[in-house]
């Protein structure tokens, strides 16, 4: 149904309290229950890359009805783990500073030191990160629709099928998203770009807050094409 609730929130990057109050401010809501869509960039920058995790993890161990989406940067934690290099179009090592990637490592104890060779941060990556935290990391959606939404990372490329879209659009794409007014069928939620709040611009809700940064981590409640931040005042028409 089109006018079914439902809850999403933005890019977390790290923010284990800031996700926790979060969380809070949606069990808090009249509806909540309904399921919740994250829109993935749980690593780097933030100083609990590991507590975000766990928080997540235990949400989907007791089977709370969330989706949880990949973003770019968890991608590169995750390839970072698996022994792979960049994939297109990224340019940069994980731990390269304008990723995040040492500060994701330090949540879990591990010495990324500028002089270490990066062969042994990934050996000692692999001792501390743990197993489910990597599961997590592998079980990933791209994306998720319902009725009335397309919920990705980072936005589609228009004219193109939900179904044709390459991930590194779904993970990556900007300008030749952001600067389309076109209508896409739904309204598409998405993070990725990081603004100083949540913008609603009809043809698509930008989550993207700048948690990463230190500013609020943006929860919202959606029906339909509609949407409301969630604050400790309640709600916020966007």
């Amino acid at each position: 149904m089109t006018d079914a609730p439902i809850f999403a929130v933005g890019d977390i990057h790290g923010q284990a309290g800031m996700l926790a109050a979060a969380l809070d401010r949606i069990a808090a809501d009249p509806d909540a229950g309904a399921p919740v869509v994250f829109l993935g960039d749980y690593v780097d920058r933030g100083p609990d890359t590991r507590g975000v995790i766990d928080l997540l993890c235990e949400g989907q161990a007791a089977g709370l009805p969330w989706v949880l989406l990949m973003g770019n940067h968890d991608r590169y934690m995750r390839n970072f783990l698996d022994g792979r290099g960049p994939q297109k179009p990224e340019r940069l090592s994980w731990l390269d500073p304008r990723v995040g990637g040492r500060s994701a490592l330090r949540s879990y104890g591990v010495d990324v030191g500028e002089t270490r060779p990066e062969a042994d941060i990934r050996a000692d990556a692999l001792e501390a990160v743990p197993a489910r935290h990597l599961d997590f990391l592998r079980g990933l959606k791209t994306c998720h629709d319902t009725e009335a939404q397309i919920f990705v990372h980072a936005g589609l490329r228009p004219g193109v099928p939900l179904a044709k879209q390459a991930e590194h659009d779904l993970l990556w794409i900007r300008d030749t998203f952001l600067d389309d007014p076109r209508d896409h069928g739904k309204l598409v939620v998405h993070g990725h770009t990081a603004l100083d709040g949540p913008v609603h611009y009809g043809n698509r809700l930008n989550l993207d807050g700048g948690a990463g940064y230190g500013r609020p981590l943006s929860a919202a409640r959606l029906v339909g094409r509609r949407a409301w931040l969630l604050s400790g005042r309640g709600r916020i028409a966007l």
